[in-house]
């Protein structure tokens, strides 16, 4: 059966920063998830994999090594695969976040900040 989301109900069941929750998939091989943020993520890279963020609440800075990038509510922007990011947000954040199935949360990089897949797939 097709569902429709609503993001704002979705939003609202989030109570952990920095914890993205799949809301959906795309072809089987692409996932949408949803995450507040607050704070400061750690620096990573997705070798292999692209990541499009788009702010759907507040603002995002994203720390590149060669820029910073800042995102207001409806921007979007794509990070490519192997460059290392940072994401910060001085206050919360709500983003909706496309990626492909295989995307390891934090990279190569692991922290207390790091949510395996299991995770994210929980209901929310």
């Amino acid at each position: 059966m097709i569902t429709k989301i609503n993001l704002a109900e979705k939003f609202a069941k989030l109570d952990e920063h920095w914890s993205p929750r799949v809301i959906g998939g795309l072809d089987g091989t692409h996932l949408a998830k949803i995450a507040k943020l607050k704070g400061e993520f750690v620096w990573h890279a997705h070798d292999h994999e692209d990541e499009l963020f788009l702010v759907i609440k507040g603002h995002l800075t994203i720390e590149l090594e060669a820029q910073t990038l800042t995102l207001d509510a409806g921007e979007l922007c794509v990070i490519p695969a192997g460059v290392r990011h940072r994401p910060i947000a001085n206050e919360e954040c709500h983003v909706l976040v496309f990626e492909k199935k295989q995307t390891a949360h934090t990279g190569t990089e692991q922290s207390e900040l790091t949510r395996s897949l299991d995770d994210q797939l929980r209901p929310i």
